[in-house]
């Protein structure tokens, strides 16, 4: 139905007869020329319908926005003066000379130029809302990913392969969402989670590097990066550990930025353990582009009279840290108490400072309500320490240490973006060396910090049995500008060791063979050393097309409470299918 594509067209189609298919984006009358902006996936053209041509002119005159037309034209040079440089097709125009209304369209609820619609409607219309020249390139972009990391991975060896998507629950830390099984009453599928398990039979299997784009699938709360399912980027290699690993991944994302965006990403990637991302950034996923770092001055703060220093510097699990803030001593003390609420949710119970007017003067070039509180030894120490200069301000967190590090960690970023404090634009950085397992306070037990089929460091079950919580795991994460965009890590490949694992994760024998026999009993049968990866895809797509979320990469997302506007999915079943099922319904009880 036509021979080119609007956005194609440029200065080299002068004077060609062409046939252009798409949706009207805007119609002008301009003393008797008809003007109209042909849009699709590709961009715009310029139409222009003369009064000279009766036909035409009088269908151009009833057109409105959003008709799916298809026009026969020529190509031109725009008038002098009337050239468009915000167009790739700017230059040009073309002249109709005929027009066809392949469909009438009704007033959009979505003006396609209007960035301020609520994301309901979009959601509801969201085939319009995809008719948006940045959302067509927001999916075109992901296409282009998709097959950049396909052709990168063909080329090192690796097999595209298929895992099932009806599969048996696993405890990968949050909720599955289950299927019930109409041939099995009372017994039910789950969606994964991830492929996991069946990645790891791959390898056991002799597959040697697999990898598969995934949907996976988890009922847990929602933000702006997590969606009830979304795509990975799944790999797992064999005979390999973590260098020849994260040295082939290191190679994909360098290729995918310089292929798409054409970004030189730094090589190799930076690499931070675990404890040391903690202890400077409070965060296990650091944008290291903020020159920010925590500073610990527990040690300054064990003897001093401030018992909100005292009790958690002298405290087993406790931690006081300082955040110098370059030329913070501008911020006014509404700022302040904004950032103390802020640090707030994180469960800060507050949020000292101390501003630095001139730090050679002692305490007299200091401004602070903690300064009656410090002696002057330690006031010079926590100077000397933040390496704070006139004009700087110091925040200062003191608490439980998870405490510290999430509200000092999260203040650092906020602070970094508010005060415009970045440096450069792309900064991706490894962490590893994670613990093995975090203790539950609440349910009085282990669990894995990633998931039960990451190794320890150490063949030695009795070692990891005697002290799991100093047990360190061979898994790595890729984090690009504070955002995860991948984690991994090398997997228990010996049936002893998981068992054991198993067990300090308070999964005894029994349930052990219920859950997971069938990977212990595959384990037994020659198991090759092996570990693996997974990208999130939508999040990396969401990154390279600088967006805040991963709705905007997302053809059909899902809202906040996981439910589809378009579709009203989820929605009831019959009574027959209940029926088929065995399901009988009942209501909560809290109703």
């Amino acid at each position: 139905m036509r021979t080119h594509y609007c956005g194609e067209l440029n200065s080299s189609h002068i004077d060609q007869e062409i046939e252009l298919c798409g949706w009207v984006h805007r119609r002008r009358d301009h003393g008797g020329v008809i003007f109209l902006d042909l849009r699709d996936r590709t961009g715009l053209a310029q139409i222009v319908f003369d009064p000279d041509r009766a036909e035409p002119f009088s269908i151009a005159d009833l057109i409105r926005n959003e008709f799916v037309i298809k026009i026969t034209g020529k190509v031109r040079n725009r008038p002098e003066g009337t050239i468009n440089t915000d167009l790739t097709t700017g230059e040009i125009e073309v002249l109709g000379y005929s027009i066809e209304v392949l469909n009438k369209s009704k007033t959009p609820p979505i003006q396609i130029d209007d960035e301020h619609v609520h994301d309901d409607i979009k959601l509801r219309y969201r085939y319009i809302d995809l008719r948006r020249p940045l959302m067509q390139k927001n999916l075109q972009l992901r296409s282009r990913v998709v097959k950049e990391l396909r052709t990168f991975l063909d080329k090192k060896g690796f097999l595209d392969i298929e895992t099932p998507m009806l599969t048996k629950a696993t405890p990968e830390g949050a909720r599955d969402y289950l299927v019930p099984s109409r041939t099995q009453p009372g017994s039910f599928f789950a969606l994964p989670q991830s492929p996991q398990l069946f990645k790891q039979l791959l390898m056991i299997a002799g597959m040697d590097r697999y990898y598969q784009i995934v949907r996976c699938f988890r009922d847990e709360d929602l933000r702006a990066d997590r969606q009830p399912e979304f795509t990975q980027l799944d790999i797992e290699t064999s005979f390999l550990n973590e260098d020849d690993i994260t040295n082939i991944m290191e190679e994909m994302i360098g290729s995918l930025f310089k292929n798409i965006l054409d970004i030189k990403l730094p090589s190799p990637f930076p690499r931070l353990s675990y404890q040391e991302a903690m202890s400077r950034f409070g965060s296990d996923r650091p944008d290291i582009r903020n020159p920010l770092e925590l500073v610990d001055v527990g040690d300054l703060m064990k003897k001093v009279d401030f018992k909100v220093f005292s009790e958690p510097a002298n405290m087993a699990g406790g931690r006081v840290a300082a955040l110098n803030i370059p030329n913070g001593s501008s911020l006014t003390r509404k700022e302040i108490d904004d950032y103390t609420s802020y640090v707030g949710q994180f469960g800060a119970k507050g949020l000292a400072y101390i501003k630095v007017n001139d730090n050679m003067s002692g305490r007299e070039g200091l401004q602070s309500p903690i300064l009656k509180f410090l002696p002057d030894d330690v006031i010079k120490s926590i100077i000397e320490r933040t390496k704070t200069k006139n004009g700087d301000l110091i925040f200062f967190g003191a608490d439980r240490t998870k405490i510290v590090n999430d509200a000092l960690g999260s203040l650092r970023n906020k602070l970094g973006q508010d005060l415009n404090l970045l440096e450069g634009k792309w900064a991706p950085v490894w962490v590893t060396d994670f613990p093995m397992f975090e203790y539950n306070e609440d349910e009085k037990r282990w669990e894995s910090l990633h998931h039960p089929f990451t190794s320890p460091n150490t063949d030695d079950i009795e070692a990891v049995k005697k002290d799991p919580g100093a047990t360190i795991s061979r898994a790595y994460d890729l984090v690009v500008n504070g955002i995860e965009l991948g984690g991994g890590s090398i997997r228990i490949h010996d049936a002893e060791m998981q068992k054991a694992v198993l067990d300090l994760l308070g999964i005894g024998e029994k349930e052990a063979q219920e859950k997971f026999g069938f990977l212990l009993d595959a384990l037994s049968f020659g198991c090759p050393p092996h570990g693996g990866i997974a990208f999130g895809l939508d999040r990396t797509v969401m990154l390279m097309a600088d967006c805040e979320s991963i709705r905007d990469v997302i053809a059909f997302p899902k809202t906040q409470t996981a439910s589809c506007l378009l579709t009203a999915a989820p929605a009831s079943a019959s009574s027959k299918q209940l029926h088929e099922l065995g399901i009988k319904l009942s209501k909560p009880k809290s109703e």
